[in-house]
C-alpha cells in the first residue's frame, strides 16, 4: 500500500468502503433494520412495484377513505429471537406493534387478523401460549381478533414461529396526524424511557446480565393517544420508535417535513440500567428498539397541556420534552451534548440488534 504521507495529492472522490452494505446483490440483515437500508429496499423494490399514491406516504398505517369512514390499516410481521423474553413475548408484541401503528395514525384500532408460520417439530404448548398472550394482549388494547390463518414449514426452514398481524381502526374527523406535518417550532415529547425493550431483549438472547432485570417496554398506546387528542386535535406527528429506535424515527421525520430537529441529550429520559448496559456494550440508546413509547410533534401552544395528559397517564407517566424542530438544517437530527458540544443524530444503516420485533 501506498504511503500517504509521501503522496502530493489525495483525492477523497477515490475513497471507498472495502465491502460497501448497500453494493450488496443480495438481501442482508441490515435491510430488516428501519434504517437507511430498510428505507432503500422500500424506495427502490416494493414502491416502484406497488407505485400509488397511497403507498406513498410511507407512513406506518394508511389512513384510506372507505364508505364514509376514515380508515387506518396496517400489517407488520414479527420475527423477535427469542420467542420469550422479560416483560413480553411474540404474541402480545405482534398485537401492540399493530395496534400502535394505527395509534400514530390517531386512529381507534378496532380489529385484527393474524397469521401464524410455524415450524414443524415447535412444541404445541410453545403456540399455545403465544396465542394466548395474543388473546390477552388483544382483551388489554380493547380489539378483537377477528380473523386468521396458519402454515406449517418443513423443519429447519423457519425459527419455531413467526406471527403477522394486520388491524383496523377508525381516524376521528379533523385529526391529520402525518411526518410531512412537522412544523418550525413544534415541541418534540418522548412518552417514557426508551431502549428498554432493545436490552431486554438482548439480555437474554446472548445470555448477558446487568446485575437488575431489565423488562420490555412492549404495551398498547392508542389510550394514551385518545388522551393527547383530547387536550388537542391538532397533534402534528406521532411514531412509535420501533426498529431504529428514537434516532431513526426522528430522521424519517425530518426528512419527511424537509425540517430539522434539535435535541437536547440530557432532557432525554435514558434508564441507568439501559445506559449501562449500551455502555458494556457500545451501543447508543438512541438506535435500541422501542416497544411501548411514541414520540410527538406538538404545536408549541399545546406542549404544557398536552405533556401534564400524558404524565396523568399510565403508559406517559415517563413522558418529557426532549426538543424542538426548527427550520435550520432541514432533514437532520442534532442533539447539543452534555459537555456543551453538538452531534448529528444520522439515520443508522441498518440495526445495532436485528430480530428484535
Amino acid at each position: 500500500m501506498a504511503d500517504l504521507a509521501t503522496e502530493t495529492t489525495v483525492d477523497p472522490a477515490n475513497w471507498s468502503c472495502p465491502a460497501p452494505l448497500r453494493d450488496q446483490g443480495v438481501v442482508v440483515m441490515g435491510h430488516g433494520g428501519g434504517g437507511a437500508l430498510s428505507a432503500e429496499l422500500m424506495e427502490q423494490v416494493f414502491a416502484p412495484a406497488y407505485g400509488n399514491p397511497v403507498l406513498a406516504a410511507l407512513t406506518d398505517s394508511a389512513v384510506l377513505q372507505l364508505g364514509g369512514a376514515r380508515l387506518a390499516f396496517s400489517t407488520d410481521s414479527y420475527v423477535v429471537r427469542p420467542l420469550f423474553f422479560p416483560g413480553g413475548c411474540l404474541g402480545d408484541l405482534a398485537v401492540n406493534g399493530t395496534v400502535n401503528d394505527l395509534a400514530m395514525s390517531g386512529a381507534q384500532p378496532a380489529y385484527l387478523s393474524t397469521a401464524f408460520v410455524l415450524e414443524e417439530g415447535v412444541g404445541l404448548d410453545v403456540v399455545a401460549r403465544i396465542a394466548r398472550a395474543v388473546g390477552t394482549a388483544a382483551e388489554a388494547a380493547g380489539v378483537t381478533v377477528a380473523t386468521g390463518d396458519t402454515k406449517v414449514v418443513e423443519s429447519g426452514h423457519g425459527d419455531g414461529v413467526y406471527v403477522t398481524t394486520a388491524g383496523v381502526g377508525l381516524v376521528p374527523d379533523g385529526v391529520d396526524i402525518r411526518p410531512q406535518r412537522a412544523r418550525p417550532g413544534d415541541a418534540v415529547i418522548v412518552s417514557g424511557p426508551i431502549g428498554l425493550h432493545g436490552v431486554a431483549v438482548m439480555s437474554v438472547r446472548e445470555g448477558l446480565e446487568f446485575g437488575v432485570e431489565i423488562a420490555s417496554d412492549t404495551a398498547p398506546l392508542a389510550g394514551l393517544v385518545a388522551t393527547m387528542l383530547d387536550v388537542t386535535p391538532d397533534l402534528h406527528v406521532l411514531r412509535d420508535p420501533t426498529r431504529g429506535g428514537l434516532g431513526a424515527a426522528l430522521n424519517e421525520i425530518a426528512r419527511a417535513s424537509g425540517t430539522g430537529v434539535r435535541l437536547t441529550e440530557r432532557a432525554v429520559p435514558v434508564p441507568d440500567e439501559v445506559a449501562n448496559a449500551c455502555g458494556f456494550l457500545g451501543l447508543d440508546p438512541f438506535y435500541v428498539a422501542n416497544e411501548g413509547r411514541l414520540v410527538a410533534f406538538v404545536p408549541r401552544e399545546h406542549a404544557d397541556a398536552v405533556l401534564a395528559a400524558m404524565r396523568a397517564h399510565p403508559q406517559g407517566a415517563g413522558a418529557a420534552l426532549i426538543g424542538e424542530c426548527v427550520a435550520e438544517h432541514p432533514g437532520m437530527v442534532t442533539v447539543a451534548t452534555g459537555l456543551g458540544g453538538t452531534r448529528v443524530l444520522d439515520l443508522p444503516l441498518g440495526e445495532q440488534l436485528p430480530r428484535i420485533c
